[in-house]
């Protein structure tokens, strides 16, 4: 997955990385992530010492030492089989409506408007693309888009903890360079988690089925 692009300012370029470490860590493991696992642990150790950096080297050492078809059941009973920890963002807020069309189509938008292109084979708000994004356009324009969602990452990275996920180490380094949540939004994850995102029966039957659209799709 890559977004035709400009580099960041060599001052934000440490903050770049990590962002961009996210995205390969969240994507599934095929052979062209399996084979760049030594690179991956090595950049994470090249960043400047911050609890992300921890973090993601914790996440690294156990990516790197589990055989292929573990990581790669991992990631499907991870992100694939459960809603809960979907990696699609807009559907935390506005689930399987018709608001959700428009809101993938606004980020597609925004995606253009700072010439960037997104693949054809994803939707725009698939969290490592979105990482992508947030790296290369920068914090200001970049990170709009998770500051927006900073709810649904907050309800991703709790159900990964609560499933003693290993990944739930990649959203600790994710969030820990976002804003932090007031009490009020808090609450609102918290009654998130409970109700589940809307729901109505008409809406984004011209952009995918709702298994895609989750994250609950199965892979071949």
């Amino acid at each position: 997955m890559k977004l035709l692009s400009r580099r960041p300012a060599p001052v934000a370029q440490d903050r770049a990385t990590l962002l961009r470490l996210v995205s390969l860590l969240l994507q599934y493991p095929d052979e062209q992530l399996l084979a760049a696992r030594a690179d991956l642990r090595q950049a994470v150790a090249a960043l400047p010492p911050s609890p992300s950096r921890e973090a993601l080297a914790e996440f690294t050492t156990w990516y790197g030492e589990a055989d292929p078809a573990s990581l790669a059941r991992a990631y499907v009973e991870t992100f694939d089989l459960r809603r809960r920890s979907s990696l699609y963002l807009t559907y935390y807020l506005h689930g399987d409506t018709r608001r959700r069309g428009m809101a993938l189509l606004t980020l597609k938008q925004r995606y253009r408007v700072s010439g960037l292109t997104p693949p054809d084979d994803e939707l725009p708000d698939f969290l490592p693309l979105v990482c992508e994004f947030a790296a290369l356009a920068g914090p200001s324009t970049g990170e709009a888009p998770l500051r927006q969602h900073r709810k649904g990452l907050e309800l991703i990275r709790t159900a990964l903890h609560e499933a003693a996920s290993p990944y739930a180490l990649v959203m600790d380094a994710l969030c820990a360079v976002l804003p932090g949540l007031t009490a009020a939004e808090r609450s609102a994850v918290a009654d998130l988690a409970l109700a589940g995102p809307p729901d109505e029966e008409v809406g984004l039957a011209p952009f995918a089925p709702p298994e895609y659209l989750t994250g609950t799709e199965v892979r071949p």
